[in-house]
């Protein structure tokens, strides 16, 4: 399941949602992130992305993990839109018959999300607005995959 959307979403009905329908699993994953305000006076953070190439490049992330690793299944969720600082941001979980391919396959996930994902962000402040770059840690990140 993949869900690119403005609503707000709650993370713990997600995960009950998502567990519910895999059935054989032994193992369920979940990551959820927040906006963070990393220089202590986020205005909002906006988020830019464009609908169809969005859905299709998290489809082939999904489908990436769904084909390495032995997974029930797997979802993304990922806002869009206007946030605020701890607003929820994105989700992703992975459900598996063990653990290992669970946590690998959220990790992967995560990986790919982060630099590989069609999003611009920018953090708006009272002192104006920039775009968020892309950290060479994140693109490190995928070396291991």
């Amino acid at each position: 399941m993949i869900r690119v959307q403005a609503m707000p979403f709650d993370p713990g009905g997600e995960l009950n949602t998502f567990t519910a329908s895999v059935a054989g699993a032994g193992a369920v994953m979940s990551f959820t992130g927040l906006v963070r305000d990393v220089s202590g006076g986020l205005s909002e953070m906006e988020i830019e992305h464009y609908p169809g190439m969005t859905e299709k490049a998290l489809g082939a992330i999904r489908a990436d993990a769904m084909g390495r690793w032995d997974l029930a299944d797997a979802m993304i969720i990922h806002r869009f839109g206007a946030l605020a600082a701890n607003e929820v941001i994105m989700m992703v979980a992975t459900a598996s018959r063990h653990r290992k391919d669970a946590f690998e396959a959220a990790d992967f996930l995560m990986d790919y999300l982060k630099s590989r994902a069609p999003f611009w962000k920018k953090e708006v402040t009272k002192d104006g607005a920039d775009w968020v770059a892309a950290k060479d840690s994140d693109e490190d990140a995928l070396t291991r995959w």
